[in-house]
C-alpha cells in the first residue's frame, strides 16, 4: 500500500481489536502506528476472563458465522502470535461445560446438538454427556448432565495483551504510549469511550459502555474444560489461577470500581464448582465493555470522515471475535475489499 507517508496504518486503541488489527497489518507488510493513551488493555481487554465461547447453534445467522470462523481461526492466529513476538497469549481450545438445570434444559440442549452437527459440521461438537466424566473441577448440576462443546477456548487477556505488543514490536511496528500523530489510514478501535466520541461526532447514540466485574482465583485446575452456567463464566487459566466473571451493568456509579455485586458473583461461582471453595483471591477488576446498538462488533468507514475506519463494539465476545475482525478490516484497508457481514457495518447501528 504506497501512501507516499511513513505509516501506511495508524490504530488507536491498545485493547485486542486494536492489537490484532495492528498485528495482521503488519504481518501483511504495512507500516504500522499503534497509539495507546493510557495503557495496554486499559479497558475490557485488560479483565480476567478470556473466554472465546460460541453463541448456541441454532436460529443461524451472519453473526454466528462470523464468530464460528473467527474461533476456528483462533488457534492458528494466536500461534503466530506467540511465534513472532515470543510472548504466550495463554491460549488453549479445551471447551466447556454447562450444567443442565431440569428436563427441559436436557431437551433444549439435545436439540441444539442437530444444529451444531449442521453449522460447525465437523470441526467441533455439541453434546449432552454425564457431569461426572470432568473430574473434580466440574459444577453442579442438579440432573447429572452438562453441554459440553469443544468449539470453546481461553486466552489471557493481559498476557494476550503484552503477546500482541512484543509481536508488533518484532514486525518493526511502533507502539506508542501516549499521543501521536496519525499517518495513513486510520483504525479507531478505541473502545467504550471511542462509542461515545463516535456517537457525538454523529449526533445520535450508537452505543455504550456496559460495566463489568471480574475476580482472580489462585487456583491451579489444570488444562480443563471452563464452566458457564447463570450467566457467570468460570475459566481455568495456564498459570494457576481462574477468572470469574462477570456482572452485566448498565447502571453504575463508578465504571472502574469493584462492589458487592462480584463478591456475590465470587460466591455463586464458588457454589456452582465447588473445587473453587476456599481459593484466595489474587486481584479484583472492573471495566466498561463496549456494546454498539446493533450488539453485534461495529466495522467498516467512519461515516463522513475520509480514510478513517471503526473497529469497536466486542462487548463479550472481543476475544473470540479479534481474529477474524483483524483480517477484514486488513482486507478493507489494505485492498479495499469489503467482506464485512450484514449487521456488521457502523450504520447498522445508527
Amino acid at each position: 500500500m504506497a501512501t507516499g507517508k511513513r505509516m501506511d496504518v495508524t490504530v488507536r486503541g491498545g485493547g485486542v481489536f486494536g492489537l490484532a488489527c495492528a498485528f495482521v497489518l503488519a504481518r501483511r507488510g504495512a507500516k504500522v502506528r499503534l497509539i495507546e493513551v493510557a495503557r495496554i488493555g486499559a479497558g475490557a481487554s485488560g479483565g480476567h476472563v478470556g473466554a472465546l465461547a460460541p453463541h448456541v447453534p441454532e436460529q443461524w445467522n451472519p453473526k454466528k458465522q462470523f464468530q464460528l470462523e473467527s474461533l476456528l481461526m483462533a488457534e492458528a492466529f494466536w500461534a503466530d502470535v506467540a511465534a513472532v513476538g515470543g510472548g504466550d497469549p495463554g491460549y488453549a481450545r479445551l471447551g466447556r461445560i454447562q450444567p443442565l438445570a431440569d428436563d427441559a434444559a436436557v431437551a433444549r440442549a439435545q436439540a441444539r446438538a442437530a444444529g451444531a452437527a449442521v453449522h460447525w459440521l465437523d470441526q467441533a461438537v455439541w453434546q449432552v454427556v454425564p457431569v461426572a466424566g470432568f473430574g473434580a473441577f466440574a459444577p453442579v448440576s442438579p440432573t447429572g448432565l452438562v453441554v459440553h462443546d469443544t468449539l470453546s477456548a481461553r486466552a489471557n487477556p493481559r498476557r494476550a495483551g503484552a503477546a500482541l505488543v512484543a509481536a508488533l514490536r518484532a514486525l518493526g511496528a511502533e507502539v506508542v504510549m501516549g499521543e501521536a500523530a496519525e499517518e495513513g489510514a486510520v483504525i479507531h478501535a478505541t473502545g467504550a469511550a471511542g462509542l461515545a466520541a463516535l456517537s457525538g461526532a454523529l449526533g445520535r447514540p450508537v452505543g455504550g459502555g456496559i460495566k463489568g466485574q471480574s475476580a482472580l482465583l489462585c487456583h491451579d485446575a489444570g488444562a480443563v474444560p471452563q464452566i458457564y452456567a447463570d450467566g457467570v463464566h468460570i475459566v481455568p487459566h495456564a498459570d494457576g489461577t481462574v477468572a470469574i466473571g462477570s456482572t452485566s451493568e448498565r447502571v453504575f456509579d463508578a465504571p472502574d470500581t469493584v462492589d458487592a455485586q462480584l463478591e456475590s458473583l465470587i460466591t455463586q461461582a464458588c457454589a456452582l464448582c465447588p473445587a473453587l471453595a476456599g481459593a484466595e483471591v489474587v486481584d479484583r477488576w472492573a471495566g466498561l465493555r463496549p456494546r454498539a446498538r446493533s450488539r453485534a462488533p461495529m466495522l467498516g468507514p467512519w461515516p463522513g470522515r475520509p480514510g478513517h475506519f471503526i473497529a469497536n463494539g466486542g462487548f463479550k465476545i472481543g476475544f473470540g471475535m479479534a481474529p477474524k475482525v483483524a483480517e477484514v478490516m486488513a482486507d478493507l484497508v489494505l485492498a479495499g475489499r469489503d467482506a464485512i457481514p450484514a449487521g456488521f457495518r457502523v450504520e447498522d447501528s445508527l
